[in-house]
């Protein structure tokens, strides 16, 4: 696995070429209970690009994984401490002029992963990718590896397939095994269970979590996370992300 932000600009040269695949993890910084830090969608998104991009090089391909994007849309933590949010507008530029720049350089295939779950943010993203099939020769094309489709929700399953995943068990998982250091691990253990019912009130216009009742920015149950079921996890959105890549770009692997 290549991490682009640690190559020197020779080290980088050869990694970009038509044949290579570039992987943007894109998360968010804002809260995730009293238990994860605010960069959790970072460590998620970074874990996944991270081990897809080793499951793809044991395939034969060139991956580079990009440095995350560690802003996004994060409207629904309105009220905590720690939020920072990017306009619309922004994020999409901030997307659009990442694939036109590795389009400039020979990059033509560009992979999102994504960590942060808010609809809004998604929305952006899906555009972005859609905006980017590839229609003519030299052009990049994007493909969006999106876990809150109904076909990925359900291969991830367990909490994250209900909904109520917000620095729950799903994502104390994760950090668990992708970053222990920043769990609050005593703070955790102690957490009850939240239910709110999030993806119904989010249908039903809800649009912050103190609104659908998350009181203390966390849904779910935290307390039953572990490495085990990080490490699991993990390795399914792997998985899942790899297997995008070779559906959209079969003649990578021949």
């Amino acid at each position: 696995m290549t991490d682009l932000a640690k190559c020197t600009w020779p080290e980088a040269e050869p990694l970009f070429g038509e044949r290579s695949v570039a992987i943007l993890p894109v998360g968010s910084t804002e809260p995730h209970g009293p238990h994860l830090p605010l960069d959790t969608d970072v460590t998620i998104a970074e874990a996944q690009a991270r081990r897809a991009a080793e499951l793809l090089e044991e395939a034969g391909l060139s991956v580079l994984v990009l440095p995350a994007l560690s802003y996004g849309i994060t409207r629904w933590t309105e009220g905590f401490s720690g939020k920072i949010s990017l306009r619309p507008g922004t994020l999409w530029a901030f997307l659009e002029d990442i694939v036109l720049s590795l389009e400039q350089d020979g990059v033509l295939q560009i992979v999102f992963v994504n960590g942060h779950l808010e609809p809004e943010h998604i929305e952006i993203l899906r555009g972005v990718a859609l905006d980017h099939p590839r229609r003519a020769a030299g052009e990049a094309q994007v493909v969006f590896a999106d876990n809150t489709r109904r076909a990925w929700a359900q291969r991830i399953g367990g909490e994250f397939a209900g909904g109520d995943c917000h620095a729950g068990r799903y994502e104390s998982s994760i950090v668990l095994a992708a970053d222990p250091e920043g769990v609050r691990d005593e703070e955790r253990r102690c957490l009850p269970a939240v239910s709110v019912g999030l993806l119904e009130k989010m249908k039903a216009g809800a649009s912050s979590f103190r609104e659908v009742g998350a009181d203390h920015a966390y849904c779910g149950d935290p307390a039953a996370a572990s490495v085990a079921e990080g490490e699991e996890l993990i390795e399914r959105l792997a998985e899942l992300t790899a297997a995008a890549v070779r559906e959209t770009w079969p003649e990578l692997f021949a």
